[in-house]
């Protein structure tokens, strides 16, 4: 049976009914002709104020674990593949806002519009490069070291 492709780094976060406000009063975003999604394009400011109250959100991170390990994340997210998120519908809270998550935040935006379309409440989309690049800290994920190989079954 193939197990589903979501991984729970943390806890998940509790998220507020108020999230499709944030889109209205976003601040304006940096010119990216790239992205042409519905779901709004958080900078850092904008997902920092989100973050000073996680109780009220969820984090849904889009990008593979290697492109996770490789840049680093936020402390709490869950990890959904941008393919799988249609089939994931079911273990995602309908009550809580949520912030998606990618790269530059062009598949975050792709989730965020398939999220919206389902009836999830999307607060935005982020760029975890373009959240560093404006100085934000992101949470460096290690993977554990390999396990040394036992003599004794080679």
């Amino acid at each position: 049976m193939r197990r589903l492709p979501i991984l729970l780094a943390a806890a998940m976060l509790v998220a507020s009914p108020l999230a499709p406000a944030f889109a209205a009063d976003a601040p304006a975003q940096k010119a990216d002709p790239l992205y042409t999604y519905k779901t709004t394009r958080l900078d850092r400011a904008r997902f920092d104020a989100l973050l000073a109250k996680p109780e009220k959100l969820l984090i849904i991170d889009v990008r593979r674990p290697d492109e996770i390990t490789a840049t680093g994340g936020f402390p709490v997210y869950l990890n959904i593949q941008i393919d799988d998120v249609e089939k994931s519908l079911a273990y995602i809270p309908k009550d809580r806002a949520i912030v998606t998550v990618s790269i530059h935040a062009h598949r975050a935006g792709k989730a965020g519009d398939i999220l919206t379309a389902h009836g999830f409440k999307v607060a935005g989309a982020v760029g975890v490069k373009d959240y560093e690049d404006e100085g934000g800290q992101l949470t460096k994920i290690a993977p554990p070291p390999p396990k040394a190989a036992d003599a004794g079954n080679h």
